[in-house]
């Protein structure tokens, strides 16, 4: 309780510092009108003059900071309008706008903090503790930085699970934070578990798959520390429109003030240009997208990664655990002619057991199916590439390649599994060629609707790439309607190709495994499946998808194109307005005093337009894969 509480505290006081100064020119303001109807005119100019020049020692700062870095903005032409306001005695236009730039800038923080509370949120559910099960059965709460691989983790109702593990235990889990879906999950023991997730049922063991640096939600929390309102190449553009908005201000003020002799026309020319909206619009609607990126399970690096994703137009994806689930499974086991199919199995399998291999995974996860009795197995060494030996009930049994030459049987099989797609392990027993394992890495039932709506979120060429060979790359191309595949593709080759097609359009390249990292960084926006843990993949990623959908892809690129769009457009609005207003300002049609409300009016007709990119906008989602 007394920690909600600080927390309220402290959340009030950060909203008052926010609005306080907001406050303090309107009350200022105010006082001043009142004094003037009271007829006490000297009294009310002098509380305009203060608030004028409180306001003006304020832009000179802003003045200050920015030719420090160089850049010539707005700020200019809002101290420029503050003197000339009080060199004429329009002291109450100067108010005006210095009440104008108190609203500006106080709801440009509203904005900011709205559009980043879900990236805070994250940052404020990660976990911390965690319960380690001890040797003799007791447990004890430690620091989730004390968590390693293959710790015994026990997670009770409502806790958070606090690192990537499996579950030893059914599990119920509310998996919204990492994934967007607000519906509870069930999980079976076996399976694995992302971190951040939160339990929602009973209590449930977790064996640790790694530490807490390593997890799922580490990942995420690290890509949401950078999700901040950087400049995205809309926010530099909008400086470069700056750069060009300044001198014509300068000029049409100029003008005015030489063609009809009234230095007051000039003075509001001034006042009506103050702010640039241009520079308010575009933060709040990248930093908007940001945000609603990320409660949609797709966390992007920053706002220039977000502005590359939604003006893409080719889409470059890894085969294996993007569009196919990247979880073999056993297709058939052949032997040579007289072989014991369940014996051979349950050897390979017995070997299998330490390997970390995914392909060893289906091979035991067939055995068990079956309800083979799995022996623990000796003198286990492996091979990266080659494949694991070991000695099972005495006999030497080799899982993996063979590279020598293939018996009629063991070609004929091989032709057929090529036919059918499949991937072949060899097992040799005692050094001679026994059998094989077929194995398939099943395509994702929704792939071809992910593929069609990832067309409509605006992807007018998709490529396929992967190590596979040609037949089993086309049927999957085929199946899910690439535009193009590339086949037995190294990871050098995958980056030729990425790097050639961005010759060509702006690019974004999908993968998941540490051999796509290089092809990841080579693209304009580069797209890591981060469900699995980080990984390197994900450590080079300008954008992770928490949850392994690449549905999720189309959710940030519609969000992305929504939040440049609106972006444009209140600038657009904003600037045309604003201009119009100058020229009226010009001819003498609008008073210093008129202009300066009327500029008021638009600011904050701009800043909320920018907040719509926080909604709307999202297609149907296609059906879930079990529909």
């Amino acid at each position: 309780m007394g920690g909600s509480r600080r927390a309220a505290a402290t959340a009030w006081r950060h909203r008052w510092r926010e609005w306080a100064p907001l406050v303090a020119l309107a009350v200022a303001v105010l006082l001043g009108g009142a004094f003037w109807l009271a007829g006490h005119r000297r009294i009310a100019d002098a509380y305009w003059a203060a608030t004028t020049l409180v306001t003006l020692l304020v832009t000179l700062r802003w003045l200050v900071e920015s030719l420090r870095r160089r850049r010539i903005g707005v700020d200019v032409i809002a101290t420029l309008a503050l003197v000339s306001a009080l060199l004429v005695g329009e002291y109450l236009a100067g108010a005006v706008v210095a009440l104008m730039l108190g609203t500006g800038h106080t709801l440009e923080a509203y904005a900011q903090r709205r559009a980043t509370r879900d990236l805070h949120a994250l940052l404020a559910r990660a976990p911390r503790k965690a319960r380690r099960r001890t040797p003799d059965g007791a447990v004890q709460a430690v620091d989730v930085d004390q968590v390693r691989k293959d710790d015994r983790l026990l997670v009770g109702p409502g806790e958070v699970v606090p690192v990537d593990g499996v579950a030893e235990d059914p599990a119920t889990l509310d998996e919204s934070v990492v994934t967007g879906e607000s519906r509870p999950v069930d999980h079976s023991a076996g399976d694995g578990l992302a971190s951040g997730t939160v339990n929602v049922g009973a209590a449930f063991g977790l064996r640790a798959a790694g530490t807490a640096a390593q997890s799922t939600y580490a990942g995420i929390v690290r890509m949401a520390q950078q999700a901040s309102a950087q400049k995205a190449p809309t926010v530099r553009l909008a400086d470069r429109y700056a750069a060009v908005f300044v001198p014509f201000t300068l000029a049409l003020a100029g003008l005015a003030w030489g063609l009809a002799g009234q230095f007051v026309r000039a003075v509001a020319v001034l006042v009506v240009a103050t702010p640039c909206p241009l520079l308010l619009a575009t933060p709040i609607a990248v930093v908007s997208g940001l945000s609603r990126a990320a409660r949609r399970g797709v966390l992007v690096r920053d706002g220039g990664s977000l502005e590359l994703l939604g003006h893409a137009d080719t889409l470059l994806v890894d085969k294996t655990g993007t569009l196919t689930t990247g979880r073999p499974e056993a297709a058939e086991v052949v032997t040579a002619p007289g072989g014991d199919r369940d014996e051979l199995l349950r050897l390979a399998a017995a070997v299998e057991q330490l390997s970390p291999h995914v392909l060893a995974a289906a091979i035991v996860r067939a055995a068990r199916e079956r309800g083979l009795k799995l022996v623990v197995p000796r003198d286990v060494t492996e091979e990266p590439g080659r494949g694991v030996s070991g000695r099972v009930d005495g006999r030497l049994v080799q899982v993996g390649q063979h590279g020598g030459d293939l018996p009629d049987w063991a070609a004929r099989e091989r032709r057929r599994a090529e036919r059918a797609g499949l991937s072949v392990v060899w097992v040799c027993l005692d050094g001679a060629l026994a059998g094989a394992m077929l194995l398939r890495d099943p395509v994702r039932p929704d792939a071809r609707h992910t593929v069609q709506r990832l067309r409509r979120a605006g992807f007018t060429r998709l490529i396929m790439l992967t190590g596979d060979r040609r037949e089993v790359a086309e049927q999957v191309g085929q199946l899910v309607g690439a535009d193009d595949v590339a086949a037995r593709c190294s990871p050098e080759e995958k980056v030729a190709r990425v790097r050639a097609e961005s010759g060509q359009a702006v690019t974004v390249m999908v993968g998941d495994g540490v051999n796509d990292a290089p092809a990841l960084a080579s693209a304009g926006v580069g797209v890591a499946l981060g469900a699995t843990g980080a990984t390197a993949a994900a450590d080079v990623a300008d954008a992770v998808l928490a949850v392994d959908r690449l549905d999720r892809l189309a959710d940030a690129v519609e969000i992305a194109r929504r939040s440049r769009t609106i972006a444009v457009q209140s600038a657009a609005a904003g600037m045309g307005m604003a201009v119009l207003a100058m020229g009226a300002a010009a001819l003498g049609f609008l008073p210093p005093v008129a202009g300066a409300f009327l500029q008021e009016g638009i600011d904050v007709a701009v800043i909320l337009n920018a907040l719509r990119a926080l909604g709307g906008g999202l297609r149907t989602r296609p059906p879930p894969a079990d529909a």
